[in-house]
């Protein structure tokens, strides 16, 4: 049985479900779970269903007949294979605990993407991505070549086929044009719950004001820096005993976590930017043992 995933974004109005539900039944396939959302301050309503066919039809064949139904309620919708995995370029800088911890979680089929690539504007992880037969691409970036290197990324970004491109600790800024140009497709990870500690050594700075909770969100990139709607984020408690390099490896640690959930939600088209923010909607049956990673 092939399984697909139907994502529907609308003005809210009575008789959604039932024609979406009435269109799967008349077409042969069977929902296997079904989460919505009705946002009263947007008058906005999200709803992903997972489903199974046994007729062998695609995603094209099935867009082209739920076309009247989505004209008619004005959605914006969209049918996935969800058997085919979600190409994924990362892009990486000094820091390599997040690059290291999807790379295992991908080897392990705890996440389900296809790594079609690992950009760097340093060269300390060649050698562990082409180990992993992952194509590796050093673009370095100086402030007077900074247009050419983000030329030179985005020409990437097409050549791999990349759906979505992970900044996995990538330490440079983007541009607003690259931004607007990968909207809803650039996650990020941000060593967030420290919104005090800005600049360099947040987690030092944390220390020495004595914080008993760290964390991290991860979330989609705009133009305006570390502020694009928020995907997942965690916390950990800390005490006056632990260390600032205490601080660092359990923040290291729950960046990993983060970003992985981040990325499990995205592929599996569980995420719906509303505005400023985003509906999350739960793992679907099947996905819960690879979402509770770590």
């Amino acid at each position: 049985m092939t399984t697909f995933a139907l994502t529907v974004t609308c003005s809210t109005t009575r008789g959604i479900v039932a024609a979406i539900s009435t269109f799967l039944s008349d077409h042969g396939c069977n929902i296997t779970d079904s989460h919505q959302f009705d946002d009263q301050e947007t008058n906005r309503f999200f709803m992903r269903v997972g489903f199974g066919s046994e007729e062998g039809r695609t995603p094209d064949e099935l867009s082209h007949e739920f076309a009247a139904i989505a004209e008619r309620f004005g959605m914006d919708f969209a049918f996935h294979d969800m058997t085919q995995k979600m190409k994924v370029l990362i892009m990486v800088s000094h820091f390599g605990h997040c690059l290291n911890d999807l790379l295992y979680r991908w080897r392990i089929g705890a996440l389900p993407i296809d790594i079609v690539g690992v950009v760097s504007n340093h060269l300390e992880y060649q050698k562990l991505v082409v180990n992993h037969d992952i194509p590796f691409f050093y673009v370095k970036i100086t402030k007077a070549t900074k247009a050419a290197a983000e030329a030179q990324q985005m020409a990437i970004i097409e050549e791999t086929g990349a759906e979505l491109v992970v900044l996995a600790r990538y330490m440079q800024v983007l541009s607003e044009q690259m931004c607007k140009a990968m909207s809803g497709r650039l996650i990020n990870i941000h060593h967030s719950f420290l919104p005090s500690f800005k600049g360099a050594n947040p987690y030092r700075q944390a220390y020495e004001r004595g914080v008993k909770l760290i964390g991290a969100t991860s979330h989609y990139v705009t133009a305006d820096l570390d502020e694009g709607p928020i995907i997942e984020q965690d916390t950990v408690r800390v005490t006056h005993a632990q260390s600032a390099a205490d601080y660092v490896s359990i923040g290291r640690d729950v960046e990993c976590l983060v970003l992985a959930r981040a990325i499990h939600a995205h592929i599996h088209h569980r995420v719906f930017v509303n505005g400023h923010k985003t509906v999350v909607f739960p793992a679907s049956p099947g996905s819960y043992a690879s979402e509770r990673m770590g």
